[in-house]
Parts: structure tokens; sequence; C-alpha cells
């Protein structure tokens, strides 16, 4: 593992692979009775949030605190920053404190990047999504859910995604989900295409390795998975397509729909979900759709990547030795 995770694009297939193997081992922890590690006693980690966000904080905040991490929440909102402090000042703030490791989330697309290579601060820094450019964890919990599902949560470790037919619609503009999605499935040898309204459709996407596709019937009978994404109004400054109703109607995930669909195929949903646009409330709470399981994953991503950027080359769930092996003591060593 590289010192920071600032894009998906930086992860090669062993990289990705590696964290979603970590996850794994790290779900097993939720399984036990006492939900803890020890893994990252003395660290600290900070949530630093300039956007508003649920799940990605509470995931963040979740697996450090697994990890028996100290975790430090920094909302922009009532804070200096709101009185105009600028994100090198509140980094220098932050690296007086003795943060090992800074989560952020920044409207600006490359504000993780700049405190990474700024210097301001030495602990590590991981991108939990920056404007409209990448958002890593989150292509990281729906690769481990993908491979989860398509592959086997035992039988998948070790093993990639090759071959897969995974199918992102919606407003791919103004996604980081489906820019870090493209590159981390493609890594991990999946066929990745893009279903949207032309005016959804970033400015140079011939040069992705993906495709691109204008009708969603048309795919839906050869994908193995279909992701659903929010139309992200904050973001929109124009007129994109004519109404809600219109948008629904050509590309909305609905019963009839997912009936396309192979058998074992799943939907996906990074959240919040808009049911009624982009989903149906029929859709949303069937037994194919994922988006529950991947809020429990991303928990289990999130511990994975802060232990293998913090923890070092300690087991990540060690194993207590069993009565039948007595434990070194100063006499037997």
């Amino acid at each position: 593992m590289k010192r920071h995770l600032i894009s998906a694009a930086d992860l090669t297939r062993d990289d990705a692979v590696l964290i979603l193997d970590t996850a794994e081992e790290m779900a097993r922890v939720a399984d036990r009775p006492i939900k803890k590690l020890p893994t990252l006693r003395g660290r600290t980690v900070v949530n630093l949030f300039f956007e508003d966000s649920t799940r990605t904080r509470i995931s963040f905040e979740a697996a450090a605190k697994r990890l028996s991490a100290d975790v430090i929440n920094f909302s922009a909102k009532g804070s200096s920053v709101s009185k105009g402090e600028s994100l090198k000042d509140t980094a220098l703030t932050l690296e007086a404190m003795g943060a090992d490791a800074v989560v952020i989330r920044h409207g600006a697309s490359g504000a993780p990047y700049r405190l990474a290579t700024s210097g301001w601060i030495e602990g590590a820094v991981v991108n939990a999504g920056d404007g409209t450019h990448e958002h890593p964890t989150q292509a990281l919990l729906d690769a481990f859910t993908l491979r989860r599902r398509l592959v086997g949560a035992d039988t998948g470790l070790g093993r990639d995604l090759d071959g897969r037919r995974i199918t992102i619609v919606g407003d791919i503009l103004h996604s980081r989900v489906a820019r870090s999605n493209v590159h981390l499935l493609t890594t991990l040898g999946a066929h990745v295409t893009l279903v949207a309204p032309p005016t959804l459709v970033p400015v140079g996407v011939e040069h992705w390795p993906c495709d691109v596709s204008y009708s969603l019937d048309e795919v839906l009978p050869k994908s193995d998975a279909v992701m659903m994404l929010r139309v992200q109004r904050e973001r929109m400054n124009a007129a994109y397509f004519p109404t809600e109703r219109e948008y629904s109607r050509r590309y909305g995930l609905d019963g009839d729909r997912m009936a396309k669909m192979p058998e074992d195929a799943i939907v996906m949903h990074p959240g919040p979900m808009v049911r009624g646009m982009e989903i149906t409330a029929e859709v949303a709470d069937s037994d194919r759709c994922t988006a529950v399981e991947q809020v429990a994953n991303g928990v289990s991503i999130r511990m994975a990547v802060l232990y293998l950027l913090l923890g070092g080359s300690e087991p990540a769930a060690p194993v207590h030795p069993s009565p039948a092996t007595p434990a070194r003591t100063e006499e037997n060593k």
C-alpha cells in the first residue's frame, strides 16, 4: 500500500485485492461478541468533512473505533472554516494535534491531493470524496460487495472480478463514485458500461476504459450488476434533462426493467436513494438490491484501508493462543 489513498486509479490489481481480502478478515470481526481490535490503539484519526455526509463519516468513525483508534470529528460548519480559515491553516492545526491520519471530504476536486502533497501534515490522507473527482473507498466497498455476491465470500479470496459486466446508470457527469468505479472495476478485470442521457456524460469519456450507452433497456439483459446513481441536484447549474418524470421513464429502474436482468444479477446504489426517480421502492426493497449491504461492507473496507495505511505488519485480526498452546513466558523463551 502507498502512503495515502487519493484515487482509485493509483491502486494496482494486487493493491485492490489486498484491500478486499483484508476487508474480508475485518468483516469476520463484526460477527464477534466484541467487535474491536487493538491494532490502532494510540493512533489518532481525524474525519475532516467540508461537505455534509451521513454514511461515509459514520462509516469511517465506526471503522477507526473498531480498530481502537482515537477519533476526532471535524465539521466545517460551526468551525473556524466558516470564519474564513484556509485548508492550510486547518491542516497545520491538525498536525499540531498529532493526527496520524486525516480522512477528508471536500467540495473542491483535488483538495485531498493538495493536502497529501503539500507537506502540511505528516500523516496519511484518505480521500472520502472530493468534488466531482473521486471517492475511492466507495468504489472499494462496491467491488467488495460485487465479489461477495458474484464470486463468494470465501471462494473470492485472492480473486478479482475478471469478466464480470457492470453497468453504471445515471448522473455520470457529477459522480465521483462513477469515476472511481470505472478505474477500480477495470483494474479488477470487469467490463464497465456507462448509461446516461447525453447531457450527463462527461466530455472526454471516450478516453475512459469503458463503454457508453444511451439506452438502459439494451444493456440490462447482459449485466451482472446494475449500479444506479442519484441525480445530484446540488451540483447542477443547468437543465440537463426536461423533467424528473422524463428522466425516470428513460433511466429509472423499476420492477419491469429489473425483470430483464439475468436472474443472479444484483442492483446497487451508493446512497442516498431518491425513491421514485432513479429507483422505485419495489426495486430498492427487493432481495436483489444491495444498498444496505453496501453500508455494512463500507465499515469493513474502511477498517482495511486504515489498518493497511497505519497498522504496519501486524496481523489484522490476531489469533489468540489456544489452551493447548501455552503462551511464552520468560522461563520458556
